[in-house]
């Protein structure tokens, strides 16, 4: 932490060390997009006296900008910064205040502040300002809209704010506002929060607890919202057509009944990283981040505790690293690791945040002293092994045992490393250590418990690295070549995430890797299981029964969730529909074979025991965005190949549905010696058809000889009689239509069962055969 200049730089330097320094924190402090300027909102005795006093840096003669306030004046809501479209690299400053008068700024060389013009930037007299942000050139703001009554009930007008949106251009001939956009009408209080393509509306600490439950998420470009509560896991879009369609009631109809059944969002602080995700500071003090898709992700634990609503937490970020400054402790986060890379106790009392004009790898603090700069970057020329990878081990050993432990305390790295209990990640460590750096400089010995632990895990190792090359080759490779190493890198990673344990991290991390390289994932995907097809053309598998295990397993729910995350089974099967859709019955036969080997039918630790595989590969199928004849050729593919009775009457009454005759006498035939009872029912179905049409006519001679043994005459009869159609007119004895069921046509079928043997004589044939038949007659007696 080194000054890089003193207050003296600034114009009036002793009249802004003397604001810094008076013990009362300025309420806003803001720089230029050029870093030229300061802006700071100073708190004053009275609370209805703001004033915004502007420091210029390395001053060159012109005038200052310094605004005051009187009480009839309404409350300051917001300083913004907003590009000119007009002039490359210029810039104005809007001063918003709360009844929607908007002053517009511009700084001009040796001449000073010129105030250019007085906007207004609400329609309505009556609109208050409740926030304001800008996106380009355009302000964005929520407005309370006061009920016309004056002892209007405020229970029944919860929904009195509205957001909007506004351009702001700045040309050579003045200042020109654009028509007011309703982005949102009717809707609750809302802090507007701007990212460089999107819009976050966090609700606010005072709204009410049914709305406090969720986040919105404007995208102007496709003018949709997304609705997201990030704990929870629930993620929906809507696109708003219409201006009729913005009113949030609307925008909220079908979602009510999930939101209202969730916990009130737990938000200390909000602000906006320069990567544009919403980044949320918790009372409890978890720092986490909100994507633009409405996803959630943990970065970082503040210590401390929970945190008081007047402990004021500031944060910022530079490049990668979150700075968080929070009761004069200056926490380096890495945000894609969730590391800490630095923890500094500062000797200021209060410190802010400036922009780092092109300078990503240290952060700049404005204290009462000057300016310090703080950097984080690592000397080139460190020989020390990386301690994030031995970190990493760590904490990977923390949670294999935390899943394995009785122990209802979490374990940590610290409890970890101290009590001595697991030696396993100690010893892993040094091996890491030794054998990742030895190339670059010699490494002490190990022990020799650690180097015949090494030879064993060699190959491990040299796979591990030859990994990690490999991703360092996709980052520096060309676009050309790109495509060649990220099959690889993909084959490779599919191949390690199914040798190790299938939890919901590497789950999630084959989800990523299926949506991002779908082609590659395919052919990985074949490799691994070793698919293909033999001379006969039918498909053969070589995986290992622990492969298998792990693409069977079906997690359950609330290890998947609802962010759309599918279990691998599903993954392989939208593969084959995309890539090899011919394969996709034969490979849910494999897997049948495979379960009917390895699990008892209805065991509930199998993949079957839950959910059918023909009916998770069929779910698959309904989730395509568009069904054709292919589709229902799948559909009976995939029923037809799982033998199950229930199945094959379902794909027996869609061949029905599609009148595929011929097709329908085949499967009727092949299936009809699974079992007597599935032989059953296939007749009953087809009597049934044959009863109310004349379409199964030609293959009577097929269909007669499949009547089981058990179904008599008036067994037969009664099935026709039931199934006859419905007639619109008189009965007639000769219809011309031609399509009625006749007699003849069931003659056949009605002298097979007759003459066929009867069960109850074969069991008395012996009896009836005697040559005492009939038995005398016995004595009468008087």
């Amino acid at each position: 932490l080194r000054q890089v200049s003193d207050l003296s730089d600034f114009s009036r330097g002793h009249w802004l060390r003397e604001l810094l320094c008076r013990g009362e924190e300025p309420r806003h402090v803001q720089s230029s997009p050029d870093g030229q300027h300061l802006l700071l909102l100073q708190k004053s005795r009275p609370p209805t006296l703001p004033r915004v006093v502007a420091f210029q840096r390395h001053s060159i003669a012109g005038a200052d900008l310094e605004r005051s306030w009187q009480p009839p004046q309404p409350a300051l809501v917001g300083l913004l910064f907003l590009q000119s479209p007009v002039v490359l690299g210029s810039w104005v400053l809007a001063v918003v205040w709360e009844h929607g008068r908007t002053e517009v700024w511009h700084f001009v060389v040796a001449v000073g502040w010129q105030l250019l013009q007085t906007l207004e930037l609400c329609q309505g007299a009556r609109a208050r300002v409740i926030s304001v942000c800008s996106q380009g050139a355009s302000l964005v703001w929520c407005e309370e809209r006061p009920p016309l009554g004056a002892h209007s009930d405020m229970s029944k007008c919860a929904f009195r704010f509205c957001v909007c949106a506004r351009a702001l251009e700045v040309g050579e001939q003045g200042v020109r506002l654009g028509t007011v956009r309703i982005v949102l009408h009717n809707s609750p209080e809302y802090q507007v929060l701007a990212s460089p393509q999107h819009i976050f509306l966090v609700p606010a600490a005072a709204g009410f607890a049914t709305t406090s439950k969720f986040l919105l998420i404007w995208h102007p470009e496709k003018a949709e919202f997304t609705i997201t509560a990030p704990s929870a896991g629930f993620i929906h879009s809507k696109v708003l057509h219409s201006s009729s369609e913005s009113d949030f009631r609307k925008l909220l109809l079908g979602s009510v009944g999930l939101l209202s059944c969730f916990a009130p969002l737990d938000i200390h602080t909000s602000t906006v990283s320069n990567s544009g995700g919403l980044l949320l500071v918790s009372t409890k003090g978890s720092v986490s981040i909100v994507e633009p898709d409405g996803t959630q992700r943990h970065i970082f634990d503040l210590e401390g505790g929970p945190l008081a609503q007047e402990s004021p937490v500031q944060l910022k970020t530079f490049g990668s690293i979150l700075a968080c400054v929070l009761a004069g402790v200056l926490y380096l986060v890495d945000q894609n690791t969730g590391r800490l890379v630095e923890k500094e106790v500062l000797s200021m009392k209060e410190v802010h945040f400036l922009e780092s004009q092109g300078e990503e790898d240290s952060i700049q603090l404005l204290s009462q002293t000057g300016i310090y700069s703080f950097s984080f970057s690592k000397p080139e020329d460190s020989s020390r092994p990386e301690p994030c990878l031995v970190e990493m081990v760590f904490e990977e050993a923390c949670r294999y045992y935390q899943r394995r432990s009785l122990s209802s305390s979490k374990l940590t790295v610290e409890k970890l490393k101290k009590g001595g209990t697991f030696q396993a990640p100690v010893v892993l460590a040094a091996i890491l250590q030794h054998s990742l750096y030895q190339k670059q400089k010699p490494a002490q010995g190990l022990q020799d418990t650690y180097a015949k632990l090494l030879s064993t895990m060699s190959l491990e190792l040299q796979s591990y690295v030859s990994l990690e090359l490999l991703k360092a080759c996709v980052v520096c490779a060309p676009e050309s070549e790109v495509e060649s190493y990220c099959k690889e890198l993909v084959e490779q990673e599919v191949s390690r995430i199914l040798q190790s344990d299938m939890d919901k991290d590497n789950l999630a991390y084959l989800n990523s890797v299926f949506a991002s390289f779908p082609k590659a994932a395919w052919k990985a995907t074949r490799s691994c299981l070793q698919l293909q097809q033999n001379g006969d053309g039918l498909l053969v598998a070589r995986a290992t029964p622990e492969v298998w295990k792990k693409v069977l397993c079906q997690p359950q729910l609330e290890e998947v969730g609802q962010n759309g995350m599918a279990p691998l089974f599903e993954l392989i099967c939208a593969s084959f529909l995309r890539f090899k859709p011919k394969w996709l019955p034969s490979f849910v036969e494999l897997t049948q074979q495979y379960v009917s080997s390895s699990w008892s039918y209805s065991s509930k630790e199998g993949p079957e025991g839950r959910v059918p595989l023909y009916k998770r590969a069929l779910g698959v199928l309904a989730r395509k965005n568009k069904h054709g004849e292919t589709d229902d050729e799948m559909e009976l593919e995939l029923l037809l190949c799982s033998k199950r009775p229930k199945a094959v009457l379902q794909a027996l009454h869609l061949l029905i549905r599609l009148k595929q005759w011929q097709r329908v006498v085949e499967v009727a035939e092949k299936f009809s010696k699974l079992s007597p009872l599935l032989n059953k029912e296939i007749f009953i179905t087809l009597l049934a058809e044959f009863a109310q049409h004349r379409e199964l006519d030609p293959y009577l001679d097929r269909l007669w000889p499949l009547c089981p043994a058990e179904l008599s005459a008036s067994d037969i009869l009664t099935v026709v009689l039931q199934h006859l159609p419905h007639s619109q007119e008189d009965p007639v004895p000769f219809s011309s239509e031609g399509n009625q069921l006749t007699v003849g046509l069931l003659k056949p079928l009605l002298q097979r069962v007759v003459q066929r043997p009867n069960v109850q004589d074969e069991m008395y044939s012996d009896a009836l055969q005697s040559t005492t038949y009939p038995p005398p007659t016995p004595p009468r007696e008087h």
